[in-house]
Parts: structure tokens; C-alpha cells; sequence
């Protein structure tokens, strides 16, 4: 039976990472990597019995392939400090490496709680996110955003869902959109991606009806319609910001703030 180590990246996670620990309890070892917290994360990792490994901050992928170093197993369970292992997924875990397993990763399904409930429908969900994976074959890759793992070979695919945690509420996952959405429009200028005004009218309402209806947010009242809304804003101003970089690029305003 293959032994495995679960990982967590931290930076000030205190009102998360306890819980976070608890439900990889069922791991053979825990590994926190910290990158300067102040809210008292680290003391609590190791109250939670967690081994804990202080670095600065060097971007996600290389501080998630940093953690993926430094475990005693090459099975490794990824694990963000605002997600939890719910006891399903945790005997689908077990039984998966009860052998040697077949294949080299695996993606989870991952529901995300907002707005008051858990959200099965619009690009929430499923959300699939490779985390068991060996790191003989596998290692973590991206630029600024979206850093995800890549394996060497087939990928099998789990059926229970790992729950994540992401937002506290509306303001916070409007200050993400904005964060990352900065991030995404350099990644793309960066790769030579440029946009226009069609870009700025057909994306966002395609982004709409994408959510709304085809992946179903209609179906969460509310809260499907208010994410729906909020997706299709995302990808508008991803698209506005990418044209601000070229503008900015070719001589046509100021340099954006950084």
C-alpha cells in the first residue's frame, strides 16, 4: 500500500487551516509550506500535529513543487488551505491506494460553498483539479494563474467531490475577479492574445448563457443567476484589461498601475 503525504501552501489561512488539517487526518504525513504568515497559521499547523516548512513566497507553482520535495512519500494529496476532504473522498482516497494504483494522477470534482449553499451548477462546478498524483510522473505547472498539475500519462478520475471554501462573501470574490483577472489579461498579452471591441461585446454575454443556462445556474435561483452575472463580468474585464495592455503597448495611453 503506497503511503501519502498531503500538502498545503499558507499564507495568513489561521480561520482555515485547523479544519483544512483535520480532514487529511487520514494521510500517513501533512506537510504545510508558510511564506510569512502573521495570524498565528504556522502555530496552529502544528498544534495540528503538521509538519511545518517556513519559505518565501515564490509564486504558486514553484511553492506547491517546493512542498512536493520536501515529503517523505511520492504520493502526494494537494490540498488549499480553504478546502476540506470530506469523509467520501477521503474512503474513495484509501481505497484508490489500498495497491499500487494504475494510473500516475488523479482529478477530483470540486464544489465550491457560496452565497449560502454548496454550487453544483454554471462554471463552478464540477471543477475538476488534479490532486492525487505521484511525483515520479507528475509536477506543477502554469503562469501567474490556473497552476495546475501535469502527468506523464493517462489521468484517472475520482467521484467524490472535495469541498472548497473559497469566498466569504460577494465583496471578497469580487476583489478575486479583479486580481486575477489583471493576472490573466498579462498572461495573455504575454502570449501574444490581443482583443478588440467584439471581444468586449460577444464574450461576456456568451460567458452569460454558458452559466445561466447551458451549465444550468437557472436551476440555483439566486445565487445561479447572481454567479452567472458575476462570470460573464469576469471575462469582460479580462478582455478590457488585455486591451488597456496593448493600448498601453503601443503608445496609445499610460502604463497600467502595477
Amino acid at each position: 500500500m503506497p503511503k501519502v503525504s498531503v500538502t498545503i501552501i499558507t499564507l495568513n489561512e489561521a480561520e482555515h487551516i485547523g479544519a483544512a488539517i483535520d480532514s487529511a487526518s487520514w494521510a500517513d504525513e501533512i506537510v504545510v509550506v508558510d511564506s510569512g504568515s502573521t495570524d498565528g497559521t504556522e502555530g496552529i499547523a502544528k498544534q495540528k500535529g503538521a509538519t511545518v516548512l517556513s519559505r518565501e513566497w515564490s509564486g504558486y507553482v514553484d511553492q506547491k513543487n517546493f512542498a512536493a520535495e520536501r515529503v517523505s512519500n511520492d504520493w502526494i494529496f494537494s490540498l488549499d488551505a480553504d478546502e476540506r476532504i470530506p469523509t467520501a473522498l477521503a474512503a474513495e482516497l484509501r481505497a484508490v491506494l489500498a495497491s499500487e494504483p494504475p494510473k500516475r494522477g488523479y482529478r477530483v470534482p470540486r464544489v465550491t460553498f457560496h452565497l449560502g449553499r454548496w454550487i453544483r451548477t454554471t462554471d463552478f462546478y464540477p471543477d475538476f483539479q488534479t490532486r492525487l498524483y505521484d511525483r515520479r510522473a507528475a509536477r506543477w505547472r502554469g503562469k501567474y494563474v490556473h497552476e495546475s498539475v501535469s502527468v506523464d500519462g493517462p489521468v484517472g478520475q475520482l467521484r467524490h467531490d472535495l469541498e472548497h471554501y473559497s469566498y466569504r462573501d460577494l465583496r471578497d470574490h469580487l476583489d478575486r475577479i479583479n486580481h486575477y483577472t489583471s493576472l490573466a489579461a498579462r498572461k495573455m498579452h504575454e502570449a501574444g492574445r490581443r482583443a478588440g471591441p467584439l471581444d468586449l461585446a460577444l464574450h461576456p454575454p456568451a460567458a452569460f448563457l454558458r452559466n445561466y443556462i447551458l451549465r444550468r445556474g437557472v436551476l440555483d435561483g439566486t445565487a445561479g443567476l447572481t454567479i452567472s452575472i458575476v462570470n460573464a463580468f469576469s471575462v469582460f474585464l479580462k478582455f478590457a484589461k488585455l486591451l488597456e495592455l496593448q493600448q498601453s503597448a503601443d503608445g496609445q495611453g499610460p502604463p497600467p498601475s502595477p
